[in-house]
């Protein structure tokens, strides 16, 4: 019963620790691009997932410019204003001109001082006519200066035909993952309504909805939608050509009302942009994969984007406590089998799992859940490998004895790379380089006279949680906790050659710390007249003997000798010296290269016959 009990842990501790390490494992950059890859890969398999239903582009196409050759794009303004005419008599519920008018013909025209006439006073006037009937979203760029600032480009002398000014104006910025691939969207930029912020699609969703644009939230389709500026994915409904396509140049013939294609766009959301051969706004989508990958223009894309608003397909992740709960499922099945068959069965099953994984995947984003894969694939790898570890070294017994013998006395970490050096401390006692730091809290003694006993251990508690933090990152042991001081031990148990440069790197950090700590008491005792809170922190660099010291009942793995009582008189010279950090010359020798120091004074110092050359740290420049 009980071999069977210890079997049972060694299966759930190998699924816990594999659940753990692929959680971890799929915030790194490079596991992100497999899954990914995946989801990419689900898209080009499926095909169309869905049926558009409320959009449609109107293509300035091959077929467009040639017919239109004779005349710049730029001087396109009577035939937009045409389009838009024939697209609001044929019922388009609203449109989008993803084209960008930084200056009119007729602004243009002025500018030249050519010989006014009425065809430069009234050239844009089918245009000018079109936007203020109201049902026209026209597009800005947010572009971002070599400054570092964010402007928006808006459209010149349109922007005042538009009945609601900047709410009839949409950011048109498409926002690619770092692959280059667009599968997300932003449905603003700004989250101010009084600026016009929200995204090209996102504002023709709005309109398509009967939703107001200057407020803050809305429910679309059963999703809330806020003006925050986060990004939320796109639910592609199928590969490039999905959503309907009508050329511009149908929209311009005289009979154009009696075209079916004119007529189907009836209660669409119509967005006019550029598909032809030469057009620099084609995007790498979920479709650009394979042999057969083929780019998506940006009309069709912000059309995906609207379809995603109306139809309230936005594909999600799993909630990560369902995520959590599916791996952790997962790999315990796997470590049991793993732990039970023989190293090449093993193989075997692990190899059939990472395949069977990317079926539900697969499935699940046809109803638009988003599945991990390479996660799960990343778990099973660890399962196999810590059962084949535990299985054929033992190790698992190693690391509970050294456990049991040093968890009293260091951090979690030091056991582990205790284990990987496989050395173990001298209990009995030990002579090492080690640097040594001692920190205390200012004016401790004024503080806890004005607070309570219960508020001082409370203060304390927070205090210690903070500033132990940076010393075990930087593979310190926190010695002791003496009243309201803090000692720590760099270089042993395990021996680290820079131990110097990291207890430095860890007084910075504790620094940093009592800094942000002021605001905690100011909020926890506004009241209480307490001086500013602060902190002295000394160290030096020295030998000392390490070994396990007391009686047989209560024994503490500590440090003993000349370094720890220079390290703890330096301390106190901080208050002296009127600075945080001090080191000894011997710690500043240590830590190498890039220490920035401040003041510097020969301190005599209790126990030592000739003064210290003592350091204010200041700073630490890594490479």
């Amino acid at each position: 019963m009980a071999r069977r009990a210890k079997e049972l842990l060694r299966i759930a501790l190998v699924a816990a620790a594999a659940v753990l390490l692929a959680l971890g494992i799929a915030r790194t950059s490079g596991h992100r691009a497999l899954e990914d890859a995946y989801y990419d890969w689900w898209h080009v398999i499926a095909g169309v997932r869905y049926g558009p239903r409320h959009t449609a582009v109107v293509a300035i196409d091959d077929e467009t410019l040639l017919a239109l050759k004779d005349d710049p794009l730029a001087f396109w303004a009577p035939q937009f204003g045409k389009a838009i005419e024939v697209l609001t008599q044929a019922g388009a519920k609203t449109i989008g001109l993803d084209f960008l008018y930084l200056v009119s013909a007729e602004g243009w025209l002025r500018k030249l001082n050519l010989q006014d006439s009425d065809i430069s006073r009234s050239y844009d006037a089918p245009l000018r006519a079109a936007l203020s009937n109201g049902n026209v979203v026209l597009i800005t760029h947010l572009v971002t200066l070599k400054e570092g600032a964010d402007l928006l480009t808006p459209p010149a002398d349109q922007l005042v035909m538009l009945p609601r000014g900047i709410h009839d104006l949409g950011v048109a910025n498409l926002f690619p993952d770092e692959d280059k691939h667009i599968r997300h969207f932003l449905a603003s930029v700004d989250p101010d309504p009084q600026r016009p912020g929200l995204g090209f699609a996102m504002q023709l969703g709005l309109r398509a909805a009967g939703k107001d644009p200057t407020q803050s939230e809305w429910e679309i389709a059963g999703a809330r939608v806020t003006r925050e500026p986060r990004t939320l994915a796109i639910g592609y409904t199928g590969p490039p050509g999905t959503i309907p396509v009508v050329s511009m140049i149908t929209l311009l013939k005289p009979d154009a009302m009696r075209d079916p294609a004119v007529r189907s766009l009836k209660d669409k959301v119509v967005v006019i942009a550029a598909n032809n051969a030469g057009t620099s706004d084609r995007h790498f989508t979920p479709y650009a994969r394979g042999a057969s990958a083929e780019l998506m223009n940006g009309g069709e894309i912000h059309a995906n984007i609207v379809e995603t608003i109306l139809q309230g397909r936005y594909p999600r992740a799993l909630p990560q406590a369902l995520e959590i709960a599916y791996l952790a499922a997962l790999l315990a099945l796997a470590a049991w089998g793993f732990m039970r068959l023989s190293v090449p069965k093993g193989v075997g099953l692990a190899l059939g799992v990472c395949a069977a994984v990317a079926l539900p995947s697969y499935l699940l984003l046809q109803y638009d859940w988003i599945v991990p894969v390479a996660e799960p694939q990343a778990g099973i790898l660890m399962a196999f490998l810590m059962s084949l570890g535990l299985r054929l070294t033992g190790e698992e017994r190693e690391r509970a004895r050294i456990r049991e013998m040093f968890g009293k006395y260091v951090s979690d970490e030091v056991v582990d790379k205790l284990l990987e050096e496989e050395r173990r401390p001298d209990l009995g006692g030990e002579a090492l380089n080690v640097t040594v730091l001692f920190s205390d809290i200012r004016g401790f003694t004024t503080i806890s006279e004005r607070l309570s006993a219960r508020e001082v251990v409370e203060m304390l508690n927070a205090y210690f949680t903070r500033v132990c933090e940076p010393i075990l990152a930087q593979g310190g042991t926190v010695d002791k906790f003496i009243g309201d001081a803090v000692m720590a031990v760099f270089g042993s148990p395990v021996r680290h050659p820079d131990h110097a440069r990291r207890a430095i790197r860890a007084a910075l950090g504790m620094a940093r710390e009592a800094e942000g700590f002021k605001q905690w008491m100011r909020e926890r005792f506004p009241d209480r007249g307490l001086s500013e809170f602060g902190v002295g922190v000394g160290l030096h660099s020295g030998e000392a003997v390490i070994g396990d010291i007391g009686t047989p009942k209560r024994k503490d793995f500590t440090a003993i000798g000349d370094t720890v009582n220079a390290a703890s008189r330096l301390e106190g010279v901080t208050k002296e010296m009127g600075c945080v950090i001090v080191a000894s010359e011997a710690t500043v020798k240590a830590a190498g290269a890039g220490l920035r120091t401040g003041k510097f004074e020969n301190k005599p110092v209790k126990g030592k016959a000739e003064p210290m050359p003592v350091y204010e740290i200041l700073g630490l420049d890594e490479d």
